[in-house]
C-alpha cells in the first residue's frame, strides 16, 4: 500500500514538473498540452490554484482539460473548478458564466447544487456597501432563493438562507439611508415613503424599529398625530425594550400624546394585522 502511494506521489510531482517546463523557454512560446492526460492537466490546475498568488492562473489549465477532453469526467470537474477559480480571483462575471455553463450542461449532476450556489455567491459577494446599486442585491436574492428552493436538503441551501436574510437586510438598510437623508432635509413625505417600505416589505429585518421611530418623527413634524401615535403603538408592542421606542415615546410625550392606534391609515391596518391578527 505504501509503495503505491509513493509511486502516485512521484507521478504527480513529475507531471507538475513536466507541465511547468512545457512553456517553450526563452521564446516564451504558448504551452502545449496535447501530450498530457486530462488528469495531469487538471492536477496542474489544482496545483496552481493552491500555490499561485493569482487564482486565475489555474483557469487556463482547467480550460484546456475542457477543450482537449470535452466529454470526459475530468472536463466536467474542470468546468466547476473554473467557476471556483474565477470566484476566488473575484472575477465574478466570469464565475457566473462558468457556473451557468455547468448548470446548463450538467443539470442533473451532484455538483449542480454547488454551481448554483457559486452563481448566487458571485452576486452576493458584490454587495459590499449600502451605497451601491441595488440591482445586484435583487439578483443575489433571486439566485439564493433558487438554491434554497431547488436544493433544500443541501449544505448550500442552509448557507443560502443565512445570506438571503443578510441581503434582505441590506435592501432595508438602503431604504433607511435614503429616508434619513430626506428626513434630515425636511422632505417628510419622501422620507415617510421610504420608512413605509421598510415597515411593510422588510418588517423582519433589523431596521424596522428605527423605521417606526422615524415615522413618529416625520408624522409629528407634519402635524399628523394619529399616524405618529399609531407608529408609536406598533413600535411599543413589538420593540418595547428598544432604544428607538424610548426615543419615539419621548417625542410623543413632548407633544402631549401617547402611543396608541388611532385613525384609519396604512399604519392602523398594519396595527390590526400584526398586533390584533385581523387581516381584513
Amino acid at each position: 500500500m505504501t509503495g503505491i502511494r509513493s509511486g502516485s506521489l512521484v507521478a504527480a510531482v513529475l507531471s507538475v514538473g513536466l507541465l511547468a517546463g512545457c512553456g517553450g523557454g526563452a521564446g516564451n512560446q504558448p504551452e502545449s498540452f496535447e501530450n498530457f492526460t486530462a488528469e495531469q492537466i487538471y492536477k496542474r490546475g489544482e496545483y496552481e490554484l493552491e500555490n499561485s498568488r493569482k487564482p486565475k492562473d489555474a483557469v487556463k489549465y482547467f480550460s484546456e482539460v475542457e477543450r482537449l477532453y470535452p466529454y470526459s469526467d475530468w472536463a466536467k470537474r474542470a468546468l466547476i473548478m473554473q467557476a471556483y477559480s474565477y470566484h476566488r480571483a473575484r472575477d465574478y462575471e466570469e464565475a457566473r458564466g462558468a457556473a451557468q455553463r455547468f448548470i446548463d450542461t450538467y443539470p442533473g449532476d451532484e455538483d449542480a447544487a454547488y454551481a448554483k450556489y457559486l452563481l448566487a455567491l458571485s452576486y452576493y459577494d458584490q454587495i459590499d456597501e449600502v451605497g451601491r446599486d441595488q440591482g445586484l442585491t435583487f439578483q443575489a436574492l433571486q439566485a439564493l432563493r433558487e438554491v434554497i428552493e431547488q436544493y433544500p436538503d443541501t449544505e448550500y441551501a442552509r448557507s443560502a438562507i443565512l445570506k438571503f436574510d443578510l441581503a434582505f437586510d441590506h435592501l432595508a438598510a438602503k431604504e433607511m439611508e435614503i429616508g434619513r437623508y430626506y428626513l434630515k432635509r425636511g422632505h417628510y413625505p419622501a422620507a415617510i415613503n421610504r420608512f413605509r417600505v421598510v415597515v411593510e416589505e422588510y418588517q423582519t429585518t433589523t431596521h424596522t424599529p428605527e423605521a417606526l421611530m422615524r415615522l413618529v418623527e416625520a408624522y409629528l413634524a407634519l402635524g399628523l398625530n394619529d399616524q405618529a401615535q399609531t407608529a408609536g403603538a406598533i413600535l411599543g408592542h413589538n420593540f418595547q425594550s428598544s432604544p428607538f421606542y424610548e426615543d419615539a415615546y419621548a417625542q410623543l410625550r413632548g407633544h402631549g400624546l401617547k402611543p396608541e392606534a388611532r385613525g384609519d391609515s396604512w399604519l392602523t391596518r398594519v396595527y390590526r394585522q400584526v398586533i390584533q391578527g385581523k387581516w381584513l
